[in-house]
């Protein structure tokens, strides 16, 4: 068995000149392996048993030599890919998981009725550029360029990856061959590996965006430092998931999963700072901050779509406003476009940003002069820490949102970040408590960040107005006044449900 430890990039066709170049001035040696044309089928059952159990069964053939591969359950942190590996020498073209050694399965997997049913999904063929190199330090790195395509259902989508994978040695040689790359050519972490691309087009389940960021899976008895990890590790991959909706499709939604998940991880920086030292994230926290403001614009992007969408309320109004719709044009004009995003998730800084988290993961970077306190914190209960946690919002929401006042607009909004961080905690540790009892806490809060939101569009319009000299806009303001009260008058009712809610902790 091997165990698979490898990042893997995407690379842009005009980029690949200048990966051998690079990777002579970073080895101490190189060998420089013939390329070959790897032609490889994925098998499984129709009711996709393996890729239940997240196995990936594979042949693959080159030079009238084939082979048989299963990759076991691994984990993907950032883009670094950890994956148990088997390979056998095949006679033919077909599997034979038989010829396996039966202590690999997973309990209970039923292995006769799974080979009976064995079907090719799809099929990746690709020419195969190697390189083995050897670090000043004695390390050994393989480095792979694979170009080709994955093929099923008659449809295609191109392959370009470039993979580096740890042979021998220290996996920090592994890390600083990544950020020489990244500090020279333009590559994006890869998240998504052959074998997913190639189930995704198998089973025509195209990548889409979520319609809000979930909740951090999290075992009943886990520790404080297992939800952190937990915790960043699913950002991480909410952030990786969704640059590759934008790349596929370009949306403004796709964009806002991805603040979503960069504020996740500064929440949980926040939220375990018992034990996670200030220093050990500085750095980190510097440049989330810096790619939350290369993608602030979104908000208020968010907020124009709003007016101009036909299947909105505001439309009708603003459209018979030419001198507003002009405003609104001009302001949508000069946004960013597909193209310059495309160059924030392919720039140096942004990839060099999930290499970090991933590295600091990996090597628990927290740890780092660690006193007694930030170990037995550490090491103590995620669940009541969350119930700690829970209890210091629920006081903080009840003294803001006091049954005993009325609240204005310039409150609720007021009032917005202290919801949102509410919320977050609850994407940590949520999915330690019962289900529905959540999600009915949860509910007339989410509804009255959806309210805040909507007053923010409005509050936005209004300050576009106030600052245009035509008397038409008079009337308008006066339109967004009442609109703005009536929202309000709506978000009273969800507050006084709200607070008659029974914790779900």
């Amino acid at each position: 068995m091997d165990t698979e430890i490898e990042l893997k990039f995407l690379v842009s066709d005009n980029e690949v000149p200048l990966i051998p170049a690079l990777i002579t001035q970073f080895a101490k040696r190189v060998n420089n392996k013939p390329a070959k044309n790897l032609q490889n089928a994925y098998y499984d059952t129709p009711s996709r048993e393996l890729r239940a159990l997240d196995i990936g069964l594979r042949t693959r053939c080159a030079d009238n030599n084939c082979e048989q591969t299963i990759k076991l359950a691994g984990e993907v942190v950032g883009g670094l890919h950890q994956r148990p590996e088997f390979n056998l020498p095949l006679s033919g073209n077909k599997p034979d998981i038989f010829a396996f050694d039966a202590s690999i399965w997973p309990m209970g997997m039923r292995l006769e009725s799974i080979a009976e049913n064995l079907y090719p999904i799809f099929s990746t063929n690709f020419i195969r550029r190697t390189w083995l190199i050897e670090t000043e330090s004695g390390g050994k790195i393989e480095v792979v360029l694979d170009k080709g395509e994955v093929t099923a259902r008659g449809q295609t989508e191109q392959i370009c990856e470039l993979e580096i994978e740890l042979v021998e040695g220290d996996r920090g040689d592994l890390f600083e061959l990544a950020q020489q790359l990244l500090s020279h050519i333009g590559l994006r972490l890869g998240f998504y590996s052959k074998a997913a691309r190639g189930y995704r087009l198998a089973d025509d389940l195209p990548l889409t965006v979520d319609k809000a960021i979930g909740f951090v899976p999290l075992a009943d008895d886990c520790t404080q430092e297992q939800a952190l990890i937990s915790t960043v590790n699913y950002a991480i991959e909410f952030v990786q998931k969704h640059e590759q909706c934008y790349v596929n499709e370009p949306t403004l939604k796709a964009l806002k999963r991805i603040i979503d998940g960069v504020r996740l991880i500064r929440h949980a920086f926040w939220l375990f700072d018992e034990f996670v030292a200030k220093e050990s994230t500085e750095s980190l926290k510097k440049e989330l901050k810096w790619l939350l403001g290369e993608l602030q614009w979104v908000e208020s992007a968010s907020y124009l779509k709003t007016y101009t969408s036909k299947r909105h309320a505001y439309y009708k109004r603003i459209n018979s406003e030419p001198e507003l719709a002009q405003v609104i044009g001009d302001l949508k004009d000069v946004q960013p476009t597909p193209t310059d995003l495309e160059d924030l998730f392919h720039c140096s800084r942004y990839n060099r940003l999930i290499l970090d988290l991933t590295r600091w993961l990996l090597e628990k970077s927290w740890r780092q002069n660690w006193d007694q306190h930030a170990i037995k914190a550490a090491q103590s209960s995620a669940k009541s820490k969350a119930k700690k946690t829970f209890d210091t919002d629920w006081k903080s929401l009840r003294n803001t949102f006091s049954e005993n006042k009325a609240l204005s607009v310039g409150e609720y909004l007021q009032a917005r970040g202290l919801l949102e961080e509410m919320l977050l905690s609850g994407n940590c540790f949520g999915s330690l408590f019962e289900k529905s009892q959540r999600r009915d806490f949860r509910a007339p809060w989410m509804d009255i960040v959806f309210g805040i939101h909507e007053l923010e569009t409005l509050h936005y319009l209004k300050q576009l107005c106030e600052g245009q000299k035509e008397t038409s806009f008079v009337e308008i303001l006066t339109w967004l006044q009442q609109k703005a009260d009536f929202l309000v008058s709506a978000m009273e009712q969800s507050r006084h449900a709200s607070l008659n809610c029974e914790p779900y902790w």
